[in-house]
């Protein structure tokens, strides 16, 4: 479903349409998987700089639901990363100060299953956000590029740096 009803991530409340993306948008709406979002906010990947150098400057518009939140809440508290409570609230409120949170489940959509459950609502809302990337480091969820039904491409932090770049949205990595 193109198009649905949204609450911009700084809660003012508005209601803004999304719009379905064309081959070089002046924004493009992607979802980044919860490993993305951590190499971008904690990792300071190299390869995920252009990502937030695009969400910063606009170019990019990051979704993001209570589902997608909550799983990444659950991630920084795990004891492997060691982050401190500050550290994590840190986390959360770079990331919230750049995405928007879609409100509420919306209409289902129908998409082929995921092999791994627990990545499906990056799939579902990726299909209801319209976005047209689905940023991700998964192999499963990978491999559900490329021909497999789906209404967004998905692709790795590099790939969508390299687009990103090459459409002069970034510096080069």
């Amino acid at each position: 479903m193109r198009g649905p009803g949204c609450v911009d991530g700084v809660g003012d409340g508005k209601f803004l349409p999304v719009k379905t993306p064309s081959a070089a948008p002046a924004v493009r709406s992607v979802v980044l998987d919860t490993n993305v979002v951590l190499d971008v906010f904690v990792f300071d990947d190299a390869f995920t700089r252009p990502l937030k150098e695009a969400l910063r400057s606009g170019a990019l518009t990051a979704w993001a639901d209570r589902h997608t939140l909550k799983e990444l809440a659950l991630v920084l508290a795990y004891p492997s990363f060691k982050l401190a409570a500050d550290a994590q609230r840190a986390v959360r409120d770079a990331y919230g100060a750049l995405v928007r949170v879609m409100d509420g489940e919306g209409a289902p959509v129908e998409l082929p299953p995921c092999r791994d459950r627990d990545d499906q609502k990056f799939l579902a809302l990726a299909a209801r956000a319209g976005a047209a990337w689905l940023v991700s480091k998964d192999k499963r969820v990978l491999s559900m590029g490329g021909g497999r039904r789906l209404p967004f491409d998905v692709l790795t932090p590099r790939r969508a740096s390299q687009v990103l770049e090459a459409e002069g949205f970034t510096r080069s990595v």
